[in-house]
């Protein structure tokens, strides 16, 4: 085959370092749009990108010329390196170590770009640690709970 041909859709969350509430209303637009600046610029499409208080949910198309390790070791560096330039209450901002990051299907991008829109909705009735361990089990990863927290 003459052509690198790729369309890998990824639904990424990762929490502040000890899920601190950190993002609040007065941040978290632009921090939404500057993540999503980040991908646009590594060429992975962002199509959604959302959160709650301690959390964010990006999801996008990941591009053939960045491995996703790349991406998210940037994402986040960039991101918390940003948001400390936002103000004294943002001096100890720091993402925590891992993350999620889950394939989707292409006919599941509205679903998955809706959970991400209604986030502040969703997080009146389960909090980020119950929606994380979710979606390791709807994944079937394997995971040992006391090293997923930090």
């Amino acid at each position: 085959m003459g052509q690198s041909l790729n369309k890998i859709y990824v639904h990424l969350v990762f929490s502040t370092k000890h899920r601190q509430p950190l993002i609040g209303d007065s941040i978290k637009e632009e921090l939404f749009s500057y993540l999503g600046g980040i991908c646009k610029n590594l060429e992975c499409n962002p199509i959604q990108v959302g959160g709650h208080k301690d959390h964010v949910h990006i999801l996008f198309l990941l591009s053939k010329k960045i491995a996703l390790m790349d991406l998210i070791e940037k994402v986040k560096s960039n991101s918390s390196k940003w948001i400390k330039t936002k103000g004294i209450e943002f001096e100890n901002f720091y993402w925590q170590n891992g993350y999620g990051a889950f394939s989707v299907n292409p006919t599941e991008i509205e679903i998955v770009k809706n959970y991400i829109i209604n986030q502040e909705e969703h997080h009146q009735k389960k909090m980020f640690q119950e929606e994380f361990l979710a979606f390791l089990k709807k994944y079937n990863v394997e995971y040992d709970e006391k090293y997923v927290w930090d």
